[in-house]
């Protein structure tokens, strides 16, 4: 009988042993999985700006100068929309923590003054 609490016993030590590494094996995978979402956003929103940046040297290259600057100004309205959305989605768009995912969607006073501040500043 003590034959059998030992096996159990050692059994259960096993399967608490595999259990604490798969936990150690998840926090891994999620940490890694963190690293490649916060590292999506961050290509995304370069993409964006990209071709932005393409569409507005064609835009400039057709039009005359004055018809240009008028489209520069709605292309920075379109990027501060782009960072709006980035933001919504829990991610930072300030200089200092950009691309990083914001702790359970805490807002950001950096982040907020980066999409809405005045263009003139």
């Amino acid at each position: 009988m003590s034959m059998d609490k030992r096996s159990i016993y050692d059994g259960l030590n096993d399967f608490e042993s595999d259990l604490q590494n798969l936990l150690t094996n998840l926090a891994e995978m999620k940490d890694s999985l963190q690293e490649v979402v916060e590292k999506n956003a961050t290509l995304e929103l370069e993409n964006q700006r990209l071709r932005e940046h393409i569409r507005e040297l064609n835009q400039a290259n057709e039009q005359p100068s004055g018809k240009a600057k008028q489209e520069n100004s709605s292309a920075l309205s379109k990027s501060r929309m782009n960072l709006e959305k980035i933001y919504e989605e829990g991610f930072h768009v300030c200089y200092d923590l950009y691309g990083s995912r914001r702790e359970h969607d805490e807002p950001c006073a950096f982040c907020l003054e980066v999409i809405y501040r005045e263009s003139g500043k």
